[in-house]
């Protein structure tokens, strides 16, 4: 792995806002209505309890699960080194947490976690919906929901879509036996289970890593340096987990009855996530909208990685649930911020939800239609001022910049039509010829920074990344580009852009965190099936090593379907029910300790020496075999190069 030196200590420190920062700050303060304070009135009411201070230990580590006992700070007025509007969503998220009562019978446990976990009471017990991203986190909300509301036993959890921070903390609130053996209902929508293991294992260490950034897990609560996620006031870090649903939900209009609460399902798939959908409460007279819609523009794409998400679907999503509960609802409630009550107010706040995703895409494609390129289209869409002078409509998450693009790439992929675009250079040998034709290092830098004093930083920093690619030990120039940066982080609105702009500025001035392997987590690898376990092999397979190799592994499981793994053409295939009378090698052990042997997580002499694992055939092919895998590094660089290749 890349590695280079940290900067010198003066280069480390963060830089006060410049004057141009300064002028972008106020241009917000003058355009957007900040005296408008409904939405604290809204996040505030129905407020039960919290803890105090606001910190979740985490079960296996000395640092928190979850921890916002730093945020104190965003206190007061904005800082010049924070977006004032981003302020305004920091301190809506960060300063109201804790238990809330949407209606009676409906509560809410908020800001314990970058989601909300909402509790139903039912006749007896409750009905969980998300119980957020770690199982420590899960346990306070519910622990503070049976303090202050009377202890009640889980009777359902529901996991409204396929995204981590609604699911992974499951085991949190109840355990994979409760869930086999039918005790409690979990359901979820259709494709839940493909869509979750998809996004969060085959390509999990990419997106984990590059979540880091959008997330900004690796900053320091402050004003020069986390302040938010814009979705949730912070994202959890603690044991994650996931349990087979044994309940799914695969049309619109399909209803339960659960411990005397009725609810109708209305299928919302492929906008926010692959596997989604919504739900109404009769009683409650009360609609949770999941991810659909929340108090911000969500992302079409999202910034730390994941499939293009349909606009047009998504805006008729809204306008469905409008069609089909707006008459009914008297509050409208989701999975992330605060709810909405009263059906005038929650009906316009829909329809500007709404035509919000409908005006990106319809204009991405006008635009395209002239034969604009995406970059192109991003620079000229504008919100009309009915949608884009709403709080709730600003980019606090998603951007109206990355949106347009995505929309374009979802019906034009990523090649703008320019034949020089076909086949371009890595990024790397891009930079070298760059700096080479700009004459050299020193006379970039040197331009880059009359750039810099004009506030010019987008250019500064497409310039600069150049010179780091080239050279990541040249000082100067890695110093101004993690400066410019950090006042692009400074001004912007949505908070994945902030967090992205300041980790690169602090990978750059500090050197790559420290890494390890990537794993599955031990409460996810349990409950994965094995189908998809194996196409998680299949992706670790490197095809260099396996070139011109055939080999064939038989898996005798104890507590299995037998599988015959086959190699050849440097493709991994897993053929369920078949045995190879001439395999190179048979093994007979159990599934979890087939899937810790391929994980990294223990080694097949370790197995075999505690009766685990029996072995016939050739151990030299094993050992092959084993080889040919890839483990992922997790703290890949992603400002300056990585290895040749």
């Amino acid at each position: 792995m890349t590695k280079y030196t940290p900067l010198p200590d003066d280069m480390r420190l963060p830089r006060a806002a410049t004057d141009a920062t300064r002028k972008i700050q106020q241009g917000f303060k003058d355009r957007l209505d900040f005296s408008d304070r409904q939405s604290f009135k809204d996040a505030r009411r129905g407020f039960i309890a919290s803890l105090a201070p606001m910190t979740i230990a985490h079960d296996k580590q000395s640092r928190a699960a979850f921890d916002l006992s730093q945020m104190s700070f965003l206190e007061g007025e904005a800082p010049d080194t924070v977006n004032p509007s981003l302020w305004r969503q920091a301190q809506l998220n960060a300063e109201h947490h804790g238990l809330y009562e949407v209606v009676d019978g409906i509560y809410q446990v908020r800001s314990f976690d970058i989601a909300n976990m909402t509790l139903i009471r039912g006749d007896s017990g409750w009905i969980i919906i998300d119980p957020l991203t770690s199982s420590e986190t899960s346990r306070a909300a519910l622990a503070l929901a049976n303090q202050h509301l009377g202890a009640r036993d889980i009777k359902a959890v529901i996991h409204t879509h396929s995204h981590a921070d609604h699911f992974a903390g499951v085991l949190g609130v109840i355990t994979p036996e409760q869930a086999s053996s039918g005790e409690i209902a979990v359901i979820a929508p259709l494709d839940f289970v493909k869509e979750a293991l998809s996004e969060n294992v085959l390509a999990g260490n990419v997106m984990n890593r590059r979540a880091t950034y959008m997330y900004g897990n690796l900053l320091k609560p402050s004003p020069t340096g986390f302040v938010t996620t814009g979705l949730g006031a912070a994202l959890s870090m603690g044991s994650t987990g996931f349990i087979l649903p044994n309940d799914t939900v695969r049309e619109t209009g399909e209803t339960r009855t659960i411990d005397g609460v009725e609810m109708e399902f209305q299928m919302t798939m492929g906008s926010e996530a692959p596997a989604e959908m919504v739900f109404y409460f009769p009683q409650f007279k009360a609609l949770c909208m999941s991810e659909i819609t929340s108090h911000h523009l969500h992302n079409i794409y999202t910034p730390r990685g994941a499939q293009v998400r349909d606009a047009q679907a998504w805006a008729n999503q809204i306008n469905q649930s409008i069609d089909l509960f707006g008459e009914r609802l008297e509050v409208q409630f989701a999975s992330h911020h605060w709810p909405i009550w009263g059906r005038e107010a929650a009906v316009k706040y829909l329809k500007k939800q709404r035509d919000l995703y409908q005006f990106i895409h319809d204009q991405t494609l006008r635009l395209a239609n002239q034969g604009y390129t995406k970059e192109e289209i991003a620079e000229q869409i504008v919100l009309p001022a009915s949608l884009g002078q709403e709080f709730y409509n600003r980019d606090y998450y998603g951007t109206v910049y990355h949106n347009a693009q995505a929309v374009y790439v979802k019906y034009l992929g990523f090649f703008d039509g320019n034949p020089a675009h076909l086949h371009p250079l890595p990024p790397a040998a891009v930079a070298r010829r760059y700096i080479d034709f700009m004459g050299g290092a020193d006379a970039v830098l040197a331009k880059a920074r009359t750039c810099y004093a004009e506030g010019d930083y987008r250019w500064v920093a497409e310039v600069l990344n150049h010179l780091v690619m080239t050279d990541p030990e040249h000082t100067a120039g890695r110093s101004l580009l993690a400066d410019t940066l950090e006042q692009l982080g400074y001004r912007a609105e949505s908070a994945p852009w902030r967090n992205f702009y300041l980790c690169g500025a602090l990978e750059l001035r500090e050197g790559l965190p420290p890494g390890s392997a990537f794993k599955a987590s031990a409460g996810m690898l349990a409950t994965i099936p094995l189908a998809n376990f194996y196409q998680l092999m299949a992706v670790r397979l490197n095809a260099a090593r396996a070139e011109g190799l055939v080999l064939n592994i038989n898996l005798a499981f104890t507590d299995a379907t037998a599988t015959l793994l086959n190699v050849e053409n440097s493709v991994l295939h897993a053929f369920e029910g078949q045995q190879d009378a001439k395999a190179d090698a048979t093994l007979t052990l159990s599934v979890p300790d087939f899937k810790l042997l391929m994980s990294g997580q223990t080694q097949a002499a370790t197995l075999i020496e505690q009766g685990k694992l029996k072995l016939d055939g050739d151990a030299a092919a094993l050992v092959t075999f084993a080889g040919l895998f890839e483990q992922f590094e997790r703290r890949f660089p992603i400002v300056t190069p990585r290895p040749d290749f």
